[in-house]
């Protein structure tokens, strides 16, 4: 059986996700040292998501690009 093409995934989950599961919320809080370990896990302080954005890459000038992949200065 297929699947429709409506219900594939094109490039995985590309937009933010709103809630944090308790494991990332407490990574998030021990990097900010605002949680320590013991502290109980429940009741803790909400962590702000930030959006990700995709930034387009610039197109590289045809000298520099010739020097990445052949590893030679150009001409």
């Amino acid at each position: 059986m297929t699947i429709d093409k409506s219900l594939k995934v094109r490039a995985g989950m590309i937009r933010s996700r709103n809630v944090l599961t308790r494991a990332e919320r407490l990574e998030k809080l021990k990097e900010a040292d605002r949680w320590v370990e013991g502290d109980p896990v429940l009741g803790i302080p909400k962590v702000r998501v930030l959006k990700v954005s995709l930034k387009k890459k610039k197109k590289a000038k045809k000298g520099e690009e010739e020097e990445k992949t052949t590893g030679k200065k150009g001409k």
